[in-house]
């Protein structure tokens, strides 16, 4: 579900594209020295945009500086990370672990089962820091799965369900901002889960998985029809994003959410951009 919220490294210029680098690297060094190395496995661009835009909107101090990694291990990388990097950090590991739980119940994954008992003390953790975040994707997650179980064939309350999920992550605390951030993550989230749904329909329909446009393959033109559900989605983020007071990595923001989010559907109908 997660891996569409990144940018469109050629629409950035060198700047913008070493900050949003930068950023990735930040919020995968705050993994590591919040929950161990192997906490940057479950590591996901759309966490980054979370700091991209709560950074923007919050202003924090940023902590500079460079590193080696594993995944680069010759040459240093510039990182930056905020108290909001350590949060993305947080809601990344409850994600990763619910989703390993999710996995073990679907899919009997043995891996799965492993990777969410080294993640389990972490998760309880988290969610005695953030009660109000972990409950509702408990509970978005649950609602989710009870919708698949169905076979619920309108896409409208398996996308409502994941994007409360997005939209309870969206909002760090409850202040002046809350409403507006939880628009936010709401039309985002609706928009990744019909994306997903979307890109994932045929294989979904080989494979006897609920998506809720099973019923309507091969009965459509996919790549406009589909593409006019997401623009109108979409539209719904952007007026929410555009109400914001960001100044800091606005054009960062606009190009992940205008250029970045169509990367997979574009590739997917091999449409050149």
């Amino acid at each position: 579900m997660f891996g569409f919220v990144t940018a469109n490294l050629d629409r950035l210029d060198d700047a913008q594209r070493e900050r949003y680098k930068a950023c990735y690297c930040g919020l995968c060094r705050s993994l590591k020295e919040r929950y161990g190395s192997l906490a940057r496995m479950t590591l996901t661009y759309d966490m980054t945009f979370l700091v991209l835009v709560l950074g923007s909107l919050y202003e924090p101090v940023e902590l500079h500086g460079q590193m080696l990694c594993p995944a680069h291990p010759l040459k240093q990388r510039k990182f930056w990370q905020s108290s909001v990097t350590d949060y993305a950090a947080d809601m990344n590991i409850a994600l990763a672990y619910l989703n390993c739980i999710d996995d073990w119940k679907d899919d009997l994954s043995l891996t799965a089962l492993a990777e969410s008992k080294l993640m389990k003390s972490q998760y309880e953790r988290i969610c005695k820091a953030y009660p109000r975040q972990c409950g509702v994707i408990k509970s978005s997650m649950s609602a989710l799965k009870s919708i698949e179980e169905r076979w619920d064939q309108s896409p409208d309350a398996a996308a409502e369900a994941f994007g409360r999920i997005m939209a309870e992550l969206f909002v760090l605390k409850e202040d002046r901002w809350s409403d507006l951030l939880r628009t936010f993550g709401m039309a985002l989230g609706e928009f990744i889960y019909v994306m997903d749904a979307c890109i994932d329909l045929k294989d979904d329909k080989r494979y006897y998985k609920y998506n809720p446009f099973v019923h309507l393959y091969g009965r459509i033109d996919e790549e406009s029809s589909f593409r006019a559900i997401l623009e109108m989605l979409l539209a719904d983020c952007v007026r929410s994003f555009e109400a914001l007071p960001l100044v800091q990595d606005t054009e960062l923001i606009k190009n992940i959410l205008c250029s970045g989010v169509w990367i997979k559907f574009n590739r997917h109908y091999a449409i050149t951009s």
